[in-house]
């Protein structure tokens, strides 16, 4: 199958910023980790000026549409690069992406890359949440059964809030524009909403309701998902965490799970 050069250009990008990271960090900074992931609302939060930070995980998705059963495979990794004290670089990919399709048998590649750049608008005060604001643009540079139509932009804003009894509150809207196969644009609403409780200092749990896509069915319908997880910090700069999601209709992957390690530098 025809690869597209993009996933050398990405992973050059990867290894640049790797090699940057160091030699632009803040002596004596010892703030902690804080992730976007597993969840699909995004923290409000950026790593920091002059701070490097890997979210690299493996998703299993499983699903049955129009009697084919199909099983996904991918390797959804973000990098953050904090350019200043409230603004981070972003680039992410699901990266290799293998799917099993009953008798239609396996298909194999590089899924798309999207860059983009998230600003922390405010911390959280009496009154009002902590935001971030995220814009996204996916790129049609994967694997010729992965790619996307052109570029993809998307906006959101992630709003938290810390809640008594160690809970907290996220909410994410969001709108973005795709295209159809036949190149016809189209616009779609985000959003998502998650409860958090920390359980110790190193353990959270999570239950969350999804959507990634909310969009008429002529162009996809609206994807949705019910979703629980927990995180373990293994340090101050390194967390290990798993997902399980649910579909919530036809237009959604059965099940999926994934598992992750997140360290920061």
């Amino acid at each position: 199958m025809p690869t597209s050069p993009y996933p050398r250009l990405t992973f050059t990008c990867l290894a640049s910023l790797a090699l940057l990271a160091p030699l632009s960090a803040v002596a004596g900074d010892d703030d902690g980790i804080v992730t976007d992931r597993p969840d699909f609302v995004e923290s409000s939060n950026v790593v920091g000026r002059g701070r490097f930070q890997i979210e690299t995980s493996v998703l299993a998705e499983r699903d049955k549409s129009d009697g084919v059963r199909a099983r996904t495979y991918s390797m959804p990794t973000l990098l953050r690069y904090g350019v200043g004290d409230v603004l981070e670089l972003r680039l992410e990919t699901d990266g290799r992406t293998v799917q099993h399709a009953g008798g239609e048998g396996t298909s194999a590649g590089y899924a798309d890359t999207a860059l983009g750049v998230k600003w922390h608008v405010q911390d959280e005060a009496p009154g009002r949440p902590s935001v971030g604001v995220l814009l996204h643009a996916d790129l049609d540079s994967g694997s010729r059964a992965w790619r996307g139509q052109g570029v993809r932009p998307s906006l959101r804003v992630a709003a938290e809030w810390e809640l008594p009894g160690d809970w907290s509150l996220g909410v994410m809207p969001g709108v973005g524009r795709e295209r159809t196969e036949d190149g016809k644009r189209y616009g779609y609403g985000i959003l998502g909403v998650v409860l958090g409780k920390e359980l110790t200092p190193t353990w959270r749990a999570f239950v969350e309701v999804a959507a990634p896509q909310i969009a008429r069915s002529a162009n996809g319908g609206t994807v949705a998902t019910f979703d629980t997880g927990m995180a373990w910090l293994l340090s101050d700069r390194c967390q290990l965490d798993t997902m399980l999601a649910l579909g919530l209709n036809r237009r959604t992957p059965d099940a999926a799970l994934t598992v992750g390690l997140s360290f920061k530098l």
